[in-house]
């Protein structure tokens, strides 16, 4: 019902920039302006973890590892979510998902997987030192 596809991954060296993109598309009976949307990153040998979230009222969530360094956007008139990564680390190195839902959430559910049913299928970024 809801198709997510990420772009703008790739190889940066420790201190560089990346802007994630996700384009949102599909029909869910709902308007796009009120989807919870978020990233997450995955890291061989790790767990999933959330990264960032953003609900319908801009509310925001980040991660404590990532907190000033990454900024969740969303562009609703291109139906497109980023997520601009500044002053990259070799522990940022990931698979990163954008994810959906048609709930509303809002403080740290924007960062549990478990919230969203919709997912795209990644991009990944790898920080080099």
């Amino acid at each position: 019902q809801v198709q997510l596809v990420e772009s703008g991954g790739g190889s940066v060296q420790a201190g560089g920039s990346l802007r994630l993109s996700c384009e949102v598309s599909g029909y869910t009976g709902y308007s796009y302006s009120t989807y919870t949307l978020g990233w997450f990153r995955q890291a061989p040998g790790k767990e999933r973890e959330g990264v960032a979230g953003i609900n319908r009222y801009n509310e925001t969530l980040y991660a404590d590892s990532v907190k000033g360094r990454f900024t969740i956007l969303k562009d609703s008139a291109k139906t497109t979510l980023y997520l601009q990564m500044n002053s990259l680390k070799p522990e940022d190195t990931a698979l990163y998902s954008c994810a959906a839902t048609v709930q509303y959430y809002s403080g740290d559910y924007l960062l549990q997987g478990s919230m969203y049913p919709y997912w795209g299928q990644g991009t990944q970024v790898t920080v080099s030192s």
